[in-house]
């Protein structure tokens, strides 16, 4: 039996990288899937690998999506009802939509800042707002945002508002964590490190060669190591964690 079994999941931002590993993850231990993304072309061909996957594995899932843009209120409304209609309950909630950019801040417009923060923060509020009144009913939920090591330190790599919408997620991870403990929520969040996805696929061979030899691993993480933690915070296993910003990084930083 997986470690999710009989539990309903909603995912933001799983048509690819870290989303898309966690919600294969989760197929694979028993997890109801909602998933979404802004394409439903890639949010219909994940469906449809996850459950030739799963089968594959002899293992019987339920998967169904939402697309929409995670910064507007609709959108976390429709993926609350569709995870309600389809499974009855809301038992995990994975906030891992976002997007960065590099933009040094005095080439940084207001435009760029209000999109990032609005992406990555204000639609991880909106999923929280609409999704936790479900979870009060049951007394029972779990929360897990996936932040950045940006959050923390500064970072060279990411504009101002990616590092700001980073750690506005990580005091909310600990303002709701301490407010809903009593109420059998608990809430986390992920903070990766450099990962091995489409971004880093767009960096040179230099600049590779000089990320590497900064991580005491000597590599990158992988879309699947985030998936692992999520699993692991997501379950009964890690039943008495809650208010923290775990990080994955390879050991780049260390707190």
């Amino acid at each position: 039996m997986g470690l999710l079994e009989g539990k309903s999941a909603i995912i933001t931002g799983s048509s690819r990288g870290i989303g898309r590993a966690v919600a294969t993850a989760f197929a694979a231990h028993g997890a109801g899937l909602v998933i979404h993304g802004t394409n439903e072309d890639s949010l219909l061909a994940l469906k449809d690998g996850l459950y030739l996957e799963c089968h594959m594995l002899g293992l019987d899932i339920r998967c169904e999506y939402v697309a929409g843009d995670i910064g507007e209120l609709e959108t976390s409304r429709r993926l609350a009802e569709k995870c309600m209609s389809s499974f009855g309950k809301i038992d995990i909630l994975v906030n891992n939509a976002g997007i960065n950019t590099r933009t040094k801040f005095l080439d940084l417009e207001p435009e760029e800042w209000d999109k990032v923060i609005r992406t990555n923060l204000t639609g991880a509020f909106y999923m929280c707002k609409t999704v936790i009144p479900f979870m009060l009913e049951r007394r029972s939920g779990n929360i897990i945002n996936i932040s950045s090591r940006a959050g923390k330190t500064a970072h060279a790599n990411a504009s101002l508002c990616y590092g700001a919408s980073k750690g506005g997620l990580d005091a909310m991870t600990r303002n709701l964590a301490g407010e809903f403990a009593p109420s059998g929520i608990r809430v986390n969040s992920i903070c990766p490190g450099p990962i091995e996805t489409d971004m880093s696929l767009q960096w040179t061979p230099e600049y590779r060669k000089k990320v590497l030899e900064g991580i005491p691993l000597r590599r990158l993480g992988k879309p699947e190591d985030i998936a692992d933690l999520a699993v692991f915070l997501a379950s009964d296993l890690s039943g008495f964690i809650t208010g923290e910003s775990i990080n994955i990084n390879g050991g780049t930083y260390m707190n």
